[in-house]
């Protein structure tokens, strides 16, 4: 399957550098699978578009501020990103055990010159870090040290948000709560889950009055969700891996829905690669590198809500799995069509199967 029949033209003021500011004030375009036939509504209509018993899956990651600006011995300037804390057999074959103030990460590192093992950096906040492998053009591992508290605490004070590479502007201090959903709960995402940044604590309330429910997975989002395809073929291509985490108490929930009737609705591509990758192993924990692609067959997802995808991008390839490609490739023509506002900080669609 070439890689061709998932790119798509997108101008680039189509390209939201800025959320709205009422986050569920962004567009909701809704899709059905194998349909033709769209139609075009507001966020804040979201619940209308449920039926009580369905239940929401959310990706409660949190995002961190993963880009720290640090000094070598020499005074030179390098800048880190942090790409995600180093497994624990990572951290044992380094030598290292992480603790609160003290862990091990993949990094990626941009400097003058390329920074090798045993270069000490010093950044703010009582923070150091000592590079323990190269990073060439792969992350390679940086061992934070921080003497005044938990590292964590120090980061989101130093920490730069890791805005991705399609806004054209640095972060401001509004993107701190801007690109965070408002159930972020555990720390560890480099991106926001982007379907989850429509919702707010008002519209959380409708939906439960509605008798629509909720539950909870973790997937911390890494670098390579914006990692562009390079080869030709969909089969040929090898997808990043990324921790995730499927609480036992959702499963159970997840089951109960199913068993009454209800319908699993997935906040996100992120969501959707977890559950999915569940149905097919059995595995709830550890490193998730389900690849989805049109052909796939769905066993846990009903409903898919998510923000426009890049052309040509593993995502772009999810959604058409789930919605066909030919009505995934329409919608994004009628959005185009009709001003919607592309990817992180832009608006929404709901796939019905």
């Amino acid at each position: 399957m070439d890689v061709s029949l998932f790119d798509y033209e997108l101008p680039a003021e189509r390209i939201a550098q800025y959320p709205l500011k009422e986050r569920d004030h962004s567009r909701l375009l809704l899709v059905r699978r194998g349909s033709l036939d769209f139609d075009d509504r507001f966020f804040y209509e979201f619940p209308e578009q449920l039926r009580s018993g369905d239940l929401l899956v959310l990706n409660d990651t949190r995002v961190i501020p993963a880009r720290l600006l640090g000094r070598k011995p020499t005074g030179g300037r390098v800048e880190a990103f942090l790409v995600r804390p180093a497994s624990p057999d990572e951290a044992r074959q380094q030598g290292y055990e992480n603790s609160s103030d003290r862990q091990l990460w993949r990094a990626l590192f941009k400097a003058s010159k390329a920074v090798r093992p045993g270069l000490r950096l010093d950044f703010d906040g009582d923070l150091a870090g000592e590079v323990v492998a190269p990073s060439g053009l792969e992350p390679g591992f940086l061992l934070l040290n921080c003497t005044s508290g938990p590292l964590l605490e120090t980061l989101e004070k130093v920490g730069r948000v890791p805005l991705p590479p399609y806004i054209k502007r640095s972060a401001e201090a509004d993107d701190r709560q801007s690109y965070q959903t408002v159930f972020a709960a555990k720390a560890g995402a480099v991106a926001a889950p982007t379907a989850g940044l429509h919702f707010t604590d008002e519209l959380f309330s409708r939906l439960e009055e509605k008798g629509i429910g909720r539950a909870f997975l973790t997937l911390h989002v890494g670098l390579g969700t914006f990692a562009p395809v390079r080869c030709e073929k969909v089969e040929d291509h090898r997808i990043h891996e990324e921790f995730f985490q499927i609480p036992a108490a959702t499963l159970e929930r997840i089951e109960k829905t199913r068993r009454e009737g209800g319908r699993i609705v997935a906040v996100g591509t992120t969501v959707t690669r977890s559950l999915e990758y569940f149905a097919a192993t059995g595995i709830s924990e550890g490193l998730c590198d389900l690849f989805i692609y049109p052909g796939f067959e769905f066993k846990l997802v009903d409903l898919l809500l998510t923000n426009f995808h890049l052309p040509a991008s593993t995502l772009m390839m999810l959604v058409s799995a789930f919605a066909g490609r030919e009505t995934i490739m329409a919608a994004y023509r009628r959005a185009l069509e009709l001003e919607y506002r592309f990817y992180s900080y832009g608006d929404a669609m709901l796939i019905s199967r």
